[in-house]
C-alpha cells in the first residue's frame, strides 16, 4: 500500500508540474505571435481594404481589446480546442493541426523507434567490446551520423534508392490508412534518413551508460556466477543503462514531433513541420500560433510520458521524486 501511494504521489506531482509549464508556454506563443510586425486583420483582408474593413475586423477578432484581454479569451477558447480559423484556406485550425500531425507522427514514431532499437544494440556491443574494432567502428559510425546533414543524407537516399535503382518513390505520399502497403512506401526514405541521423546521438548515450553500469559490482557478481555474457547486457546493464538514454528517447521525439520541417520539406511529406514554415512565410498568424501552441502541449506530454516511465526502470524513482 506504501508503495502504491508513493507512485501516486510521484504521478500526481508530475501532473501539477505540467500545468504552469503549459501556461508559460501559451504566454510564450501569445507574446511571440504579437511581437511580429504586421497587422493580422490587414493580412487576412489583403493590401487593398479600407480602414472600416479593418476595423470591423479587428473588433470581431478582438483585437481591439487589451492584450490581457485576448489571452484569457484565447487560451479559454483554445481549452475548448477552438484554435481560430486559417487566414488563408478558412479552414479550421485544430482539425488542420491534427491531420498534418498523423503524417508527421507516422514519420517521427517509426524513425525514433527504429532509432532507439539501433542504440540499445550498438551501444551495449559497443561497450561490451571497449577498446576493440568494434567498439571504434560503432564510435566513428555514431560520430558521423551525427555530423550528416539530414538534408544531405535525405537527397543521397533519394538519389540512390529512388533516381538510380527506382525501388522507391521520389516524390508524393499516400497516407497509410488509405493504402497501408503504397503508404509504407513512401515512409521507408524519411524513416531511414530520420533514424540514420538520430541514431548517432542515441547510441553514444547508450555506450557511455552502459559503460557505467558494467563497473558495478553486481555485474562482476553476475558474472563470478557464470552468468552469460549476453544475459549479463540483456538482464543486468539494459534496464539500468537505459533510463538516460530514455530521456533522451523523449526530447528527441518531442522536438521531432512538433515538426520535422527538413526532412517533410526533401520528401514532401504534408507534415506539421511544413505546415509551420507555409504558415510563416504566408503570414497566417492563427495557424502559427495554433501550431507552436501544440508543439508545446505534445512536447510537455512526451517528457511527462518518459517522466511516468522511471518507475519502471527504476523504483526508486518514486521515492526521490
Amino acid at each position: 500500500m506504501g508503495r502504491a501511494a508513493t507512485t501516486l504521489r510521484y504521478v500526481l506531482k508530475r501532473l501539477l508540474l505540467s500545468l504552469p509549464t503549459l501556461l508559460i508556454a501559451a504566454i510564450f506563443v501569445f507574446a511571440l505571435i504579437r511581437m511580429i510586425p504586421g497587422d493580422p486583420a490587414q493580412v487576412m483582408l489583403g493590401p487593398d481594404a479600407d480602414a472600416e474593413a479593418v476595423a470591423a475586423l479587428h473588433q470581431q477578432m478582438g483585437l481591439d481589446r487589451p492584450l490581457a484581454a485576448q489571452f484569457l479569451t484565447w487560451i479559454a477558447h483554445a481549452a475548448r480546442g477552438d484554435l481560430g480559423v486559417s487566414a488563408v484556406t478558412g479552414e479550421a485550425v485544430l482539425p488542420l493541426l491534427l491531420q498534418r500531425f498523423q503524417v508527421t507522427a507516422s514519420l517521427v514514431v517509426s524513425a525514433v523507434a527504429l532509432a532507439t532499437l539501433i542504440a540499445l544494440v550498438f551501444g551495449l556491443v559497443a561497450a561490451s567490446r571497449r577498446g576493440r574494432h568494434i567498439d571504434s567502428a560503432i564510435v566513428a559510425g555514431s560520430a558521423l551520423s551525427m555530423a550528416v546533414p539530414s538534408f544531405w543524407l535525405g537527397l543521397m537516399l533519394l538519389l540512390v534508392f529512388g533516381v538510380k535503382l527506382q525501388w522507391l518513390p521520389v516524390v508524393g505520399f499516400v497516407p497509410l490508412k488509405e493504402h497501408f502497403g503504397l503508404g509504407l512506401l513512401y515512409l521507408i526514405l524519411p524513416v531511414a534518413t530520420l533514424a540514420i541521423v538520430e541514431s548517432g546521438v542515441l547510441t553514444r548515450m547508450m555506450r557511455e551508460s552502459a559503460l557505467d553500469v558494467l563497473r558495478l559490482e553486481y555485474v562482476t557478481h553476475a558474472r563470478a556466477k557464470g552468468v552469460s555474457e549476453p544475459a549479463v547486457l540483456v538482464k543486468h546493464v539494459l534496464p539500468n543503462a537505459f533510463a538516460p538514454t530514455l530521456t533522451l528517447v523523449g526530447l528527441t521525439l518531442g522536438h521531432l514531433l512538433g515538426g520535422a520541417a527538413v526532412i517533410e520539406t526533401v520528401f514532401t511529406l504534408p507534415g506539421l513541420g511544413r505546415l509551420i514554415v507555409d504558415s510563416i512565410l504566408a503570414r497566417d498568424y492563427a495557424v502559427v500560433q495554433g501550431c507552436l501552441l501544440f508543439t508545446a502541449l505534445v512536447y510537455v506530454l512526451i517528457n511527462l510520458a518518459v517522466d511516468l516511465c522511471y518507475p519502471l526502470l527504476d523504483p526508486r524513482v518514486t521515492v526521490e521524486g
